[in-house]
């Protein structure tokens, strides 16, 4: 018989976020998807669950390991996809697998969990009734203007060491459009900060510690 890929959330930071359904793909997987089987043995470790075998499935092997991992689907292997955190695919490793997994008409499995991008989302008090997610930033002031002419909410990343310049940028085009900078979303240190791209952009004029989503 056929075996399954199940799409795994992980916590963005707090433990205490992984559903019950997610423990238990994990622990009874035959094989692990990772996209850095470090991070992902240490989810292990505090999940004090045993470890299967874990196969990296990062942005530089990714085409590879979907044709691989797939096979082992056919096979009759029950796969857990995981990223370091959030949800696999949304801007983290596992599109091309689940494509090719629905492409050889294996079962597909994909469990709610944590995401950032909607976390962002819907913290940052911006209207959620139209959005887009960007991805990273762009760099090029044209590729700026394009973003900011959106009207809808548009969810981004950026790194904590661009996050200064990238605001400069933003509230240079749009000073009084309203954003939000939503930083080391469920982890001890997590912040929301609010107001127009100007205010924002004075706020953190220096470099700023972990994960950051803009929305």
């Amino acid at each position: 018989m056929p075996g399954r890929l199940i799409v795994c959330p992980t916590p963005l930071g707090n433990l205490a976020d992984l559903s019950p359904r997610a423990r238990q793909a994990l622990s009874e997987a035959d094989l692990v998807a990772c996209e850095d089987t470090r991070r992902t043995g240490r989810l292990y470790e505090r999940l004090d669950i045993p470890r299967p075998r874990f196969v990296s499935n990062h942005e530089g092997n990714e085409a590879e390991r979907a044709v691989q991992l797939a096979q082992q689907v056919e096979r009759g292997a029950r796969v857990a996809l995981v990223s370091d955190a959030g949800t696999p695919a949304i801007s983290d490793p596992g599109y091309r697998l689940i494509r090719t997994c629905v492409g050889r008409g294996l079962d597909v499995e994909v469990l709610p969990g944590p995401d950032s991008v909607t976390t962002a989302l819907v913290a940052s008090a911006l209207p959620p009734d139209r959005w887009r997610f960007e991805g990273f930033l762009p760099r090029r002031a044209g590729e700026l203007e394009r973003v900011l002419s959106a009207s809808e909410t548009v969810v981004a990343f950026e790194s904590p060491r661009r996050l200064p310049a990238s605001l400069a940028a933003l509230a240079a085009l749009a000073p009084d459009r309203p954003a939000a900078v939503c930083r080391e979303l469920t982890k001890l240190h997590e912040e929301v900060a609010r107001g127009s791209l100007a205010e924002l952009a004075r706020r953190f004029r220096e470099d700023v510690k972990g994960e950051i989503g803009r929305a």
